[in-house]
């Protein structure tokens, strides 16, 4: 018997690490779950929520689609979810953009406030990030545009700090004032022990918006300590930490060799057991999470 009440969605963010998985998922017609998740976005984590009697689900979105167009498609999934149980709701736990996906489906989509029991977003760029900022003005929102008929990349113009700003505005009275219990995990890491094709961007936002996880600032991914309705409404966000440092990739059970020196002393006489261990620590910050959503 399953221990959650609600069962679990996760959501992942944008141009997901496997893409080349899912793509066989998609061309082969292949049920996701056939492959495992041994190499799936969310490194591992179901499996092991499973494995502690949690009902969980994956979804999948557009690669790089806009927000909206992700939202719809995740509403989609979890109305489908929801039509072959009873529970009636769901506890979402994203990453990344999904929170975005999440939010914006809750606030825009009829009827989706009250099938969400919660949110818990992990790195979610909830007030944007500086690096989208600095890649749209630097000619990004051209090549957007220009690529838009071969490949739909319209989401990165979604996680600039202008475009953040705007929905955070628009959503402010019906997220305070919805049944949904919001909780926002955030995550940083030092320079040197991010991920390497991450160091520059970790660069661009330390110098504007101070730590961050090599996408997304630590201020950006906790939001607000409350949501506060123009009618007075006012409820309170769960501003959480990972309780180790962790980058944008090893938020979602990604090991990398920058890891070595920052979680284990001597790491490289035993990289096995640190690739073991760092993963098993993930999934359990994951558990914790999905227990937590219990309560």
């Amino acid at each position: 018997m399953s221990r959650n009440a609600y069962p679990i969605v996760l959501a992942h963010g944008i141009a997901r690490i496997d893409f080349l998985r899912q793509s066989v998922v998609v061309m082969s017609g292949r049920d996701d779950d056939q492959l495992g998740d041994r190499l799936h976005y969310f490194k591992g984590i179901k499996s092991h929520l499973e494995r502690h009697g949690f009902e969980v689900h994956h979804t999948s979105v557009s690669f790089a689609g806009g927000v909206d167009l992700r939202a719809r498609q995740l509403s989609e999934q979890i109305q489908r979810l929801l039509a072959g149980n009873s529970s009636g709701k769901v506890h979402v736990i994203a990453h990344s953009m999904g929170g975005l996906d999440a939010r914006h489906m809750i606030v825009d989509i009829p009827g989706m406030a009250e099938k969400v029991a919660s949110l818990t977003t992990i790195g979610t760029p909830h007030l944007g990030t500086s690096f989208a900022d600095a890649g749209c003005s630097a000619g990004g929102s051209a090549v957007i545009s220009a690529l838009r008929p071969l490949l739909n990349l319209e989401g990165f113009k979604d996680l600039t700090t202008a475009a953040c700003a705007q929905f955070n505005l628009r959503a402010r009275d019906k997220e305070a004032g919805n049944p949904v219990v919001y909780r926002a995990y955030a995550s940083a890491e030092a320079h040197d022990a991010v991920f390497l094709p991450l160091q520059h961007s970790w660069s661009v936002i330390n110098e504007k918006e101070g730590e961050n996880d090599g996408l997304v600032s630590v201020k950006s991914q906790h939001w607000t300590a409350q949501l506060r309705g123009s009618d007075g409404s006012v409820k309170q966000v769960a501003q959480l930490r990972f309780p180790f440092p962790a980058d944008h990739l090893n938020e979602i059970g990604w090991w990398d060799m920058q890891e070595m020196d920052s979680f284990f002393p001597f790491a490289w006489l035993r990289m096995r057991k640190l690739v073991t261990a760092y993963e098993n620590a993930v999934n359990d910050v994951y558990l914790q999470m999905a227990e937590s959503v219990q309560e």
